[in-house]
């Protein structure tokens, strides 16, 4: 198998410990997808009982499609790392900020 290697953002935490991808407070997932273009949402969080297996692996932000973000460049991400968290009921990206130059 072909294998890529990419700079990303990382996922430093998660607080969505019932996503499958959540194994101790820390996503586990290849790449993340935050954002449907309105609100920072994870688009990769899935509720699962069975959490990954993968545990020696951290998560990097892929995309972003949130293009009011500070940290938005050409729907990527170029925090230094994210947060994901709730914000209400949803599973959100609490690193985002709005960008005031927009």
């Amino acid at each position: 198998m072909e294998k890529i290697t990419i700079e990303m953002p990382l996922v430093s935490q998660c607080d969505a410990k019932e996503c499958g991808y959540n194994v101790a407070n820390n996503c586990h997932a290849k790449a993340i997808t935050i954002g449907d273009f309105v609100n920072p949402g994870c688009d990769t969080y899935f509720n699962e009982k069975i959490h990954n297996k993968e545990t020696k692996r951290v998560a990097g932000v892929g995309a972003c499609k949130i293009d009011a973000c500070k940290f938005n460049s050409d729907f990527e991400c170029i925090a230094d790392n994210i947060a994901i968290g709730m914000n209400k009921k949803n599973v959100n990206c609490l690193t985002f900020t709005i960008d005031t130059e927009v």
